[in-house]
């Protein structure tokens, strides 16, 4: 399958649309800091990587604890670059992340892979990849 620019405006067909659009939302939530909005996205069995600590965390309870935690330790923002639907239906997003401490200075500025599996319309996993 083909990339999708995130400042494309056309769509190739049989793109999953609905997907991308919802991995939007999860982004502009995730860096709007509204752990409700981001959360409700996501199936209550959502398995996601814990990037800054190690490991992982099931189910969206223990993805805002953790979210919390990581935000009172560090500033992470992530732009969504491209969306690379993938045959098995996962789609792999490549994302600009700024990561600051909280005085301000820059820990991380890189380009990383973020591969996302669905179920009934939600995300249910989200893995660190290497792009």
């Amino acid at each position: 399958m083909g990339v999708l620019s995130i400042s494309s405006a056309y769509i190739m067909p049989n793109q999953p649309t609905s997907e991308i659009e919802l991995l939007r939302s999860a982004y502009a939530a995730f860096n709007a800091r509204d752990l409700d909005a981001a959360l409700a996205l996501m199936t209550p069995d959502v398995h996601w990587p814990r990037a800054f600590k190690g490991g992982f965390v099931r189910g969206p309870e223990d993805v805002r604890a953790y979210w919390i935690e990581q935000g009172s330790e560090i500033d992470a923002q992530v732009e969504p670059v491209a969306f690379n639907p993938e045959e098995d239906g996962q789609i792999l997003v490549e994302v600009h992340q700024i990561v600051r401490d909280r005085a301000g200075a820059v820990l991380a500025d890189e380009q990383v892979g973020h591969r996302f599996t669905f179920k009934d319309g939600l995300i249910q996993g989200m893995e660190i990849s290497p792009l």
